[in-house]
């Protein structure tokens, strides 16, 4: 497959077969996700995988959309403000631009291994971070399910035209 056929290939997952996703598989995507570009490559995230039950569910309870409750697994992105790159003439804190970019490394390398995904990003952070037990410098910023899809179709994606996004 190449860039193109993937980049048509990955869209957001709603619903999960009911079983595990590999170790090997995790294990590429988050080698995928640590070599990802950054600002001034000050990597200020860290990702924590959720796999175990107890943790899981409690995690799902963040998110009140019932489709999450079919996840085998769930990725914890979150950001560190004090490591990110600041630009100089305003300021401009550059984390979310950087964590962004390695969820989206995270969400190709998945669907290049016949995995789904979908980012959340209207959770309940409070309760995440309690959940995570995060420290105070972490923001969680995204959770990304991670499974096999239960559908297996690739939808059309409706996109502008390319002179529509284009200056």
């Amino acid at each position: 497959m190449n860039f193109l056929e993937l980049v048509k290939a990955r869209h957001s997952v709603r619903g999960y077969e009911q079983r595990a996703v590999e170790q090997e598989k995790l294990d590429y995507i988050l080698e995928c996700v640590r070599l990802s570009p950054s600002a001034v490559n000050c990597q200020p995230w860290r990702f924590a995988v959720v796999t175990e039950p107890t943790r899981l569910a409690a995690l799902k309870s963040v998110y009140a959309r019932e489709w999450i409750q079919s996840a085998p697994c769930i990725i914890v992105a979150c950001g560190n403000h004090a490591e990110a790159w600041h630009r100089k003439s305003d300021g401009k804190d550059h984390t979310d631009v950087d964590v962004s970019i390695a969820v989206e490394h995270l969400c190709l390398a998945a669907a290049e291994q016949g995995l789904g995904t979908c980012w959340v990003c209207n959770f309940d952070t409070v309760r995440c971070r309690e959940i995570m037990d995060l420290p105070d410098e972490l923001e969680p910023i995204a959770l990304i399910p991670v499974g096999y899809p239960a559908d297996q179709t690739v939808p059309e994606k409706k996109r502008k035209d390319l002179n529509d996004v284009l200056l």
